[in-house]
């Protein structure tokens, strides 16, 4: 009787523990997920077409600062170190700067200021292409075929503008591309082809003379980009490749590109490699090691084609409202999902797109609206209200969320 006694005490003692742990298992489940949230130390600027409106959000709180440019319709461009923009009026001659306020240390962030319009400023004859390496900013004027630069580090500094460099060119609708060791390429045009567009490119210094002349001629150039090493320009005969030795190439286009080539080209994490666009035929990996080009996506609905902004991936936006991203070093695609309306290919205004690690900025010229997906769901987790009529996108600040 004393051992069935203890037999039930035990057999009731191991049920509770039972019953116990059962209860654990269920609260670890029903614990929820962390909600994916932006870099703290990220920010978006935008700009817009009608009004010298310039917003600046926080992503993280969906908050927003407006701040007033000297004209309306600018487009803006991200500094290399991450901290700035530079912001372009080529109608209006002008270009402006802006701080975001952060400062990195590698591991960690510091907010150094709050944010505000640089003291440096530039005036030039329609500054077009924008550039940023080795810690300095570079337009092209197509007004002149001149230069200007200045250094980031003067971006604060009061009365600061930036310094006009004169290669002797042509005025055309150039560009130009900066080498880690200084110098420039820069595109010149000598009339072998009609309109504002140049044929050649050469290496020049920081006074404007010329180190290496041109020695490819093409049909036209258009679109460039530099990882320090080669410089890539867009061309009708094929895909420029320059180096600051003078060395120059030209890759062949894909046999079915007819009279199509890349307009766009982007830089990516991996030297060596680029992202070229044209609306033609699509997206495509161009190796200039290697000398091939390979496709990523090949459409002609593509409205917009952007790099991340670390450059490991490419996001792709169709005028269908459908978004695709893609892995840049498998080729593959990651997710894809209709996440707008349709686009009408003759819309004056469009979104326009940019992607950070987690997520990608999407904005709604018909709302005001900067729309933030979610790249792992691939949902749209905020609607945020900017301007009436949000024009340009970039992204400052750095992909990092520790500070002191």
């Amino acid at each position: 009787m004393k051992n069935n006694y203890f037999k039930l005490i035990f057999l009731f003692a191991l049920s509770t523990f039972v019953i116990s742990c059962s209860n654990d298992d269920d609260n670890n489940v029903e614990t929820p997920e962390e909600t994916l949230s932006e870099f703290k130390y990220l920010r978006i600027l935008l700009s817009d077409e009608k009004t010298n409106e310039i917003t600046l959000v926080n992503p993280v709180d969906a908050t927003t600062s407006s701040f007033n440019a000297k004209f309306a319709k600018s487009a803006l461009y991200t500094t290399e170190s991450g901290r700035y923009a530079g912001i372009v009026h080529r109608a209006d001659n002008t270009v402006e700067t802006f701080d975001s306020g952060f400062e990195s240390h590698g591991d960690h962030v510091d907010v150094d200021g709050l944010p505000q319009f640089g003291a440096l400023t530039g005036k030039s004859l329609l500054p077009t292409h924008f550039k940023s390496k080795i810690g300095e900013l570079l337009t092209f004027n197509d007004g002149d075929g001149t230069l200007s630069v200045a250094k980031e580090a003067e971006i604060n500094t009061p009365g600061a503008v930036f310094k006009v460099i004169n290669a002797g060119l042509l005025a055309h609708h150039g560009a130009m591309a900066t080498f880690t060791n200084g110098t420039y390429a820069i595109t010149e045009k000598d009339n072998s082809i009609t309109g504002t567009l140049p044929e050649k490119v050469k290496i020049i210094d920081n006074t404007g003379k010329t180190l290496f002349d041109a020695t490819i001629v093409t049909k036209g150039i258009h679109g460039n980009a530099s990882d320090g090493t080669y410089a890539v320009f867009g061309s009708a005969s094929g895909v420029l490749v320059v180096e600051s030795t003078g060395k120059q190439k030209l890759i062949a286009l894909p046999e079915d590109f007819g009279t199509a080539w890349f307009g766009s080209i982007l830089e990516t994490s991996t030297k060596g490699k680029f992202v070229g666009y044209t609306a033609a035929k699509g997206a495509y990996l161009i190796d200039v090691v290697n000398s091939t080009i390979k496709p990523i996506l090949q459409n002609t609905t593509i409205m917009q084609c952007k790099v991340s902004y670390n450059d490991s991936k490419l996001g792709i936006l169709l005028h269908s409202g459908e978004f695709k991203l893609f892995n840049l070093n498998s080729l593959s695609v990651e997710k894809e999902a209709k996440i707008i309306a349709e686009t009408a290919t003759d819309a004056t205004l469009k979104p326009q797109i940019q992607l950070t690690e987690n997520f990608a900025y999407i904005t709604s010229p018909n709302t005001g609206e900067l729309l933030q997906l979610n790249l792992t769901s691939m949902e749209i987790s905020k609607k945020i209200k900017v301007s009436k009529t949000p024009y340009m996108i970039t992204i400052l600040g750095f992909e990092n969320s520790e500070s002191h």
